[in-house]
């Protein structure tokens, strides 16, 4: 390897290392910020939180890789356009496309590299993370009981305190309202003071309540008028709480796979080919029904032709109905059409509910090879993007990177949502890459033949010549 590689080469990681970690992070703030509401408050332990940020921030990394390489390569180019180097590389017989030759190599194994995760390693953590996610959302709260407020996450009870040591073992003035019962049943205890804390095994929260009283009032069947009171006093009461519910359990896998988000090509494959030998099954049993209908009005037909010595003509056969028959007549006609349109309705919002599925499995299929070629693409577009404006830095470089990626990025969202309702077929998810690729083609033709299409200066003497022809 040259000296010259080796510079380049070092002068490209190093911006791609740190935008593809700035990539990633902004995405998984992104994540934090969505649910970080289900997150607070849940006692969670932190080896759980950082397993679920560890599965997130995998499946954003065929976003982040793209956007790395297209800021990274108009960075390195408009640095050496910038301090002169590109120019001292062309003096020196080294070319623009030669000088673009290492870092186009990094960016064709990223290419593989991104493809190889998106189809072995996405699937594993998305399954992952969604499984993880889905435990922390519908895990409740950790029992926090705050002084003066109404605590209602214990099924079946409402406690109130009014005070609590800083360690939260010892409560003061407790009252606990048990609705296990429903309401024709109020039980309602009352103490002094009382020591809260949990089982061994963390499946039950036991109260040791002293100096209290326990009132009990029956107000269901022979009980609602006469609202019998009891009156209990104690010294000491222990009750116990299940809260094994507020446990962190870990979902079995089999309960999550079979997601096209969690599949890879030869498993879309399969789940592909299934899906579409049932919707065929589906559109010959529609067939199959109509075919009937339609026999059984031919059959009516032929009794009809075979009758032609005696013609009958529709309003004749009406008119020769009494009047309460024809209604009856018209009536069932009407519930006929209407039963017939109906199911055809419903066979329709189930065939195209079924189509979109079949589409939601193709886009995924060839998300995988989009988001990697992507990779790629960019390049062709940021390298020769930084060697013809000639701009470093970070200020440049992001606004133009932001720039190409928000629009390969919304005309790939409309492409796909343009598949997923079968306005255009699979190949429609190439739509953003062949918007792209004219792009990447002329600028590296013109990267490659010192154009100064960017360059202001030729800009304005081009304008002055056309104000002093008019003049």
């Amino acid at each position: 390897m040259k000296k010259i590689d080796r510079l380049i080469l070092r002068s490209f990681i190093g911006p791609l290392l740190l935008t593809f970690t700035l990539a990633v992070l902004v995405l998984l703030m992104q994540f934090v910020w969505r649910y970080v509401d289900d997150l607070v408050g849940k006692g969670l332990e932190f080896t759980v939180i950082a397993e679920l940020l560890l599965y997130a921030s995998a499946t954003f990394v065929p976003m982040a890789l793209p956007i790395a390489v297209l800021f990274a390569s108009i960075m390195t180019m408009g640095n050496f356009g910038e301090k002169y180097e590109l120019v001292a590389m062309k003096a020196g017989g080294i070319s623009v496309s030669r000088a673009m030759r290492p870092m186009a190599i990094v960016a064709l194994l990223l290419t593989g590299m991104a493809f190889y995760f998106a189809n072995n390693v996405m699937p594993t953590a998305m399954l992952k993370y969604r499984m993880t996610l889905y435990d922390i959302t519908h895990k409740k709260p950790a029992v926090n009981i705050t002084p003066g407020e109404y605590y209602k996450q214990l099924d079946g009870y409402v406690i109130r305190v009014g005070g609590k040591s800083r360690d939260g073992r010892v409560l003061e003035d407790i009252v606990i309202y048990d609705h296990r019962k429903g309401m024709s049943d109020i039980n309602v205890i009352v103490a002094h003071d009382g020591i809260m804390e949990a089982s061994a095994d963390n499946h039950y929260l036991q109260f040791s309540l002293h100096n209290g009283y326990s009132y009990s009032e029956e107000t269901s069947g022979k009980n609602y008028h006469s609202r019998p009171l009891t009156t209990i006093g104690f010294d000491e009461q222990i009750i116990n709480f299940d809260i094994s519910s507020f446990a962190y359990n870990k979902s079995v896998e089999d309960n999550f796979k079979g997601s096209y988000q969690m599949m890879n090509l030869s498993q879309l494959d399969t789940a592909i080919s299934k899906l579409e030998a049932s919707l065929q099954q589906r559109k010959d049993n529609l067939t199959r029904g109509n075919t009937a209908s339609l026999h059984a009005w031919q059959a009516i037909d032929s009794m009809h032709v075979a009758a032609a010595n005696h013609p009958v003509s529709l309003d004749s056969l009406l008119s020769s109905l009494t009047t309460e028959a024809h209604k009856q007549a018209l009536g069932y006609a009407r519930n006929a059409a209407k039963s017939v349109r109906q199911d055809c309705k419903a066979y329709s919002d189930i065939l195209d509910s079924d189509e979109e599925y079949i589409n939601r499995h193709y886009i995924e299929w060839h998300r995988k090879f989009t988001l990697s070629v992507a990779c790629l693409l960019l390049f062709l577009i940021g390298a020769p993007f930084g060697s013809i404006v000639r701009k470093g830095g970070l200020g440049l470089p992001l606004v133009a990177s932001v720039g190409f990626f928000v629009l390969y990025y919304v005309v790939g969202m409309i492409a796909e949502k343009a598949v997923r309702e079968s306005a255009l077929g699979p190949e429609g998810m190439w739509v953003s890459s062949l918007v792209m690729l004219p792009i990447g083609i002329v600028l590296t033709l013109q990267a490659t033949t010192d154009s100064s299409l960017f360059d202001g200066s030729m800009w304005r003497k081009v304008f002055s010549k056309m104000l002093h022809r008019k003049s």
